[in-house]
């Protein structure tokens, strides 16, 4: 099986769950691409599209917020959005990639950009292969509706309703999960994750993470939790690529030996085995990440949008605790260290509501997207019998 998998730098969630799928294929024996699309019409218009949406969703988020609703408001599977045009232009470069490189049985969209262009080339007959859709938010997202992928992967089948609703059919949904690396399924003893990090043993550790990019009100917020610390405890810090964050909070804290500020790390998954409670921004991969890790979650301020209705996913089902307050929030992470009962029983929701086999039911469907002339029902032509016995070959997320 041949895979392309399209990506857009908006954000590390569409890439992180690209990565995972072309780390699971190649796994298993197939040939599978991570393309960030954008660059194919040149690095500065890659990097313009990713700093316009850095620059909204951190400088101006009530901007990025109004221009989500009004998304949310226009959205139709009836007509087609700015969004859509805006992406037709990038169908020459991507049509003249596919000439140029390997004849790829099927293609994987991340994000809706390219989504969008896939959809634009499948009207205009430039497309023959079948297009699948990874959503990697617990929300229905605006424009999605109007693609014409052959498959929607949602988080969910609790969200199946809120995508029907949105215009996108009904058997074309398959409520497969969100793809994750292999790391975050390897766990370690919190004692021996501190050791290789070289932090102490015998202390209480909080994480604090605002996405690949540093959003939230961290140094606000890590501020207060030091303050509150007064048992010994550790912090860490992950700022992700938000450098002048990281050089800020080296400045706060230089005195301070027991919170420790991160820059960019691939080891995400090890500090978070060392951790006794995630700080996070409520993103659909990050927040995935700590479900599969299974470990106590507060979030904190989301990126105004599809994060604001993630937390509606993960509230009523307590995966985790959102106080709006940061003093509320760090108050939580506290409870959740000492209430063992409220602890097991946040641990024990992440269990129901995980799909640990995203990745590998994703690439079965793919499979069966190939070998499928037509199109394939996702949740009403498969019997519970015919689901048990999907579920034996990998597709156990198929309902």
């Amino acid at each position: 099986m041949r895979v392309l998998i399209l990506t857009c730098n908006t954000g590390e969630g569409h890439n992180s769950a690209a990565k995972a799928m072309e780390e699971y294929l190649t796994e298993q024996g197939h040939y599978a691409v991570v393309l960030e699309f954008m660059k194919l019409a040149g690095e500065k218009h890659a990097r313009r599209i990713s700093r316009s949406y850095i620059v909204s969703t951190k400088y101006v988020p009530y901007v990025f917020h109004l221009f989500y609703r009004a998304g949310a408001a226009l959205s139709s599977p009836n007509r087609k959005s700015p969004v859509y045009y805006s992406n037709t232009s990038m169908a020459k470069y991507l049509q003249h990639y596919l000439e140029e490189n390997a004849a790829f049985d099927v293609i994987v969209a991340t994000h809706l950009y390219a989504g969008e262009t896939l959809t634009y080339m499948k009207r205009k007959g430039m497309l023959k292969q079948k297009v699948v859709s990874i959503q990697t938010d617990y929300t229905w997202s605006p424009f999605w509706e109007e693609t014409l992928c052959d498959a929607f992967v949602i988080p969910h089948e609790d969200l199946t309703e809120n995508f029907i609703s949105k215009g996108i059919p009904k058997d074309k949904l398959y409520p497969l999960g969100i793809p994750v690396r292999t790391e975050f399924f390897h766990s370690i003893d919190k004692k021996k994750a501190k050791k290789l990090l070289k932090l102490p043993e015998d202390k209480q550790m909080y994480l604090i993470m605002g996405g690949s990019m540093g959003f939230g009100k961290i140094r606000r917020f890590t501020r207060q939790l030091a303050k509150s610390c007064k048992n010994g405890e550790h912090i860490m810090v992950i700022c992700g690529t938000n450098e002048l964050l990281k050089r800020t909070l080296k400045k706060d804290f230089k005195e301070n030996m027991k919170v420790h500020i991160i820059g960019f790390t691939r080891k995400v998954s090890l500090y978070m085995d060392a951790c006794d409670v995630v700080y996070t921004k409520p993103g659909g991969l990050s927040s995935t990440e700590v479900m599969i890790k299974n470990r106590p979650m507060i979030h904190t301020a989301p990126i105004p949008g599809c994060e604001i209705d993630n937390l509606k996913f993960f509230l009523p089902r307590r995966i985790s605790f959102a106080p709006k307050k940061i003093s509320e929030q760090i108050e939580f992470g506290k409870k959740l260290v000492s209430d063992q009962v409220l602890r097991n029983e946040m641990l024990a929701a992440q269990r129901e509501y995980a799909k640990p086999g995203a990745a590998a039911d994703i690439s079965e469907l793919l499979k069966q997207m190939i070998e499928t002339p037509g199109s394939i029902s996702a949740l009403d032509s498969i019997t519970q019998q015919e689901a048990g016995s999907l579920q034996s070959t990998s597709l156990g997320g198929l309902i």
